[in-house]
């Protein structure tokens, strides 16, 4: 779990100052407000991306790109829709409808923070109200190139994914393809201390990004969601090891499994607690396979 040393957050004219970096550092507390100046800066979309599964011994990595719809989307002027604007304190009412929205809104958060019946929850309303990309790099993409690297393909892929979702969209919805490719200012805000290497977009690193930015906070649930779905298939595939109750992190039952059966044919094989195992009858069995 990343901690928050220290955040210094600046693109164009806009920056947090001191107080505010005091406040969210002592709170954790999740707002619109980064991508609400950002909009107001001209860009049109403000998208939050994070990962889910960097340190599992099995497994892919799995991250995922959002970007806020709006209702009433100006293709020239992005700005939160009035749904998000009620998330924010700029409505004076409440109706069911409302309330409804805001409960699931404040669901949008750091998905370590959340059970996963509250993700799951939330999964489908994220989609809702936000564009939403996905990127997966398997067990072998990791191995061969390492787990950074595959971290970093997995983001850019999700990135390419969100826009081409938006695209497809926007294009039917405005009849303006021309608008979306030439014309659109993005920036992305990466969860973390690292900027996403050769990526030509505008990007900015925010460090526990996921506690203090809404688009990340949703980002990183699609990540966490869509990863442990796909490890409770790899459950039904690999029984033995117990996937659906540890998800590939190098647990006590995972160590205790990964002892006694070896390793299968979705374990990491170039990180270090699979790599020292030594051979069993069961990696005899896959060689032969």
């Amino acid at each position: 779990m990343l901690t928050i040393i220290a955040i210094a957050i600046k693109v164009s004219k806009y920056t947090l100052n001191d107080v505010q970096i005091k406040r969210m550092k002592k709170s954790y507390n999740l707002s619109f407000e980064l991508e609400r100046n950002l909009a107001q800066q001209g860009f049109d979309f403000v998208i939050g991306i994070d990962e889910a599964g960097r340190g599992p011994l099995a497994g892919p990595v799995v991250a995922a790109a959002a970007a806020l719809k709006s209702e009433t989307r100006n293709p020239k002027s992005e700005t939160p829709s009035s749904r998000a604007g009620l998330a924010t304190g700029q409505a004076n009412s409440k109706s069911q409808d409302q309330k409804i929205f805001l409960k699931n809104w404040d669901l949008i958060r750091d998905s370590k923070k959340l059970s996963a019946k509250q993700r799951e929850k939330v999964f489908d309303f994220i989609h809702e109200h936000f564009y939403v990309g996905v990127g997966i790099c398997d067990h072998k993409t990791i191995d061969r190139i390492n787990i950074l690297q595959a971290t970093y393909l997995a983001m850019k892929k999700a990135i390419a994914d969100l826009k081409s979702r938006m695209y497809k969209v926007l294009s039917s919805k405005y009849k303006n393809k021309k608008y979306i490719i030439p014309d659109t200012k993005y920036i992305i805000l990466v969860d973390g201390n690292k900027k996403i290497p050769n990526l030509s977009l505008e990007q900015k690193a925010i460090v526990g990004g996921d506690k203090i930015v809404k688009s990340i906070s949703a980002a990183s649930i699609i990540a966490k969601v869509t990863r442990d779905r796909i490890m409770l298939e790899m459950h039904a595939k690999y029984p033995e090891y117990n996937f659906a109750k540890h998800k590939g992190y190098g647990t006590k039952l995972h160590m205790e499994k990964l002892k006694k059966h070896g390793p299968c044919p979705i374990h990491r094989k170039s990180f270090h607690s699979v790599k020292i195992l030594p051979k069993t009858a069961f990696n005899a069995k896959l060689k032969i396979l």
